[in-house]
C-alpha cells in the first residue's frame, strides 16, 4: 500500500489551501480552462456551496480521518442564458485507490440532486510520484460508463513557467510545489522562494485586499519557525508596497480576531447555558401548573404561587 503521508501537504494546510482557492476561485478557473472568459460569466459573483456538498456524501461514508478540502462552487455560463453550472473541485493530495470512482459518485449525485450541468475539476497536491486519474471506467455486458473529468497537477507547469503567468492563481500553485518541500531543504532556501513569490504577486497589481490575504496565507502556508528570515520578509513587504502593507501587524489584528472570536464563542456558550436552564425552569413550572390545575386551583391562584402568567396557564387546561 502506498504511504500517502509522503506524498501529502502537511496537514495543517489544508483548509489554508481551501481559502485560497476561494478568495482566487475566478482566476483558478481561467488558469485551468484557457477560453474562460467565453465560457462563465465572471461578472457575477460565484456561490460556494459546500454544505450541499456534505450533504450528499453522508457521515458513515467518510473515512475516519478524511482530510475534507473539496469545493462546490456555482457559476453562471456566459452563454445568454441564465444556466447555471456547479464546478466540483476536489484538492487532492492522496493517493487513494478508489478515487476515481468516488469523484464519479458525486458526479452523479450533484445532477440528480439539482438537475444541472457539473463539472468535475481535480487539482492533484502531491509530489511527482503521486497516481493521476483523470476518468472512471465501468464496463459489464453491454453498459458502459466512460466518466472523464479535467485534472491538474501541481507539478505540470515548471516554477519559471508559473512565474511568467499573469494570473494569481499560478503563483498558488507554485506555493503548493514549494509546501513539499518543508523539512527537507534549509529554511534559508524555502524563505528565498517565499518572498519570489510574493515580489511576483505584487508585481501582478492586484488590489491591496487581495493582495493582503494572498500574503497571510503564503506566510502561513509555507511556515518558517526562524524569527530572522521572518522579520526579511516583513521588511521586504513593508519596502515592495511602500508601507502600506505591514505583515507583523496584520498578524497581531488577526491574532486579536481569533481571541475575541473565541472570547465571542465562550460567552454565547455561556449565554445558551442561561437560556437553556431558563426553558427548562419553565418547563417544570408548567408541570406543576398542570397538576395544580388536576387538583382544583385556578389559573391566577397558580399564578400568585409560580410567577407564571395567567394566560399561559390557560393555555394548559
Amino acid at each position: 500500500m502506498t504511504n500517502n503521508n509522503r506524498l501529502r501537504l502537511p496537514k495543517q494546510n489544508d483548509e489554508l489551501l481551501k481559502g485560497a482557492f476561494e478568495e482566487n476561485f475566478s482566476d483558478f478557473l481561467r488558469f485551468l480552462y484557457p477560453n474562460a472568459e467565453d465560457l462563465f460569466d465572471l461578472s457575477k459573483n460565484i456561490e460556494f456551496m459546500d454544505k450541499e456538498l456534505f450533504a450528499i456524501v453522508p457521515d458513515r461514508e467518510r473515512k475516519k480521518g478524511k482530510r475534507i478540502a473539496d469545493l462546490l462552487a456555482k457559476v453562471f455560463l456566459k452563454d445568454g442564458s441564465e444556466k447555471w453550472i456547479l464546478i466540483h473541485t476536489e484538492i487532492e493530495g492522496g493517493n487513494q485507490e478508489d478515487f476515481a470512482f468516488r469523484l464519479f459518485q458525486y458526479w452523479y449525485r450533484l445532477l440528480d440532486r439539482y438537475g444541472v450541468p457539473v463539472e468535475t475539476v481535480v487539482v492533484f497536491t502531491g509530489d511527482k510520484s503521486q497516481r493521476r486519474p483523470s476518468e472512471y471506467r465501468h464496463k459489464t455486458i453491454d453498459t458502459n460508463i466512460l466518466f472523464q473529468y479535467r485534472a491538474y497537477h501541481v507539478f505540470d507547469n515548471t516554477e519559471s513557467e508559473l512565474l511568467a503567468m499573469d494570473n494569481a492563481f499560478a503563483l498558488i500553485v507554485l506555493a503548493c510545489q514549494k509546501a513539499l518541500l518543508e523539512g527537507k531543504i534549509p529554511e534559508e532556501e524555502l524563505g528565498i522562494d517565499r518572498l519570489t513569490i510574493a515580489r511576483t504577486l505584487i508585481h501582478h497589481y492586484l488590489d491591496k485586499d487581495r493582495i493582503t490575504n494572498f500574503l497571510i496565507f503564503l506566510k502561513n502556508f509555507l511556515y518558517i519557525n526562524d524569527e530572522e528570515i521572518n522579520r526579511i520578509f516583513d521588511e521586504e513587504i513593508i519596502q515592495l508596497t511602500g508601507g502600506t502593507i505591514d505583515m507583523s501587524v496584520l498578524e497581531i489584528v488577526k491574532k486579536q480576531e481569533r481571541q475575541q472570536g473565541i472570547q465571542q464563542g465562550i460567552q454565547q456558550g455561556i449565554q445558551k447555558g442561561r437560556l437553556e436552564e431558563r426553558a427548562k425552569a419553565v418547563a417544570e413550572k408548567k408541570e406543576f401548573a398542570i397538576k395544580m390545575l388536576q387538583s382544583g386551583l385556578d389559573a391566577e391562584q397558580i399564578s400568585g404561587i409560580l410567577g407564571l402568567p395567567t394566560k399561559e396557564i390557560e393555555k394548559l387546561k
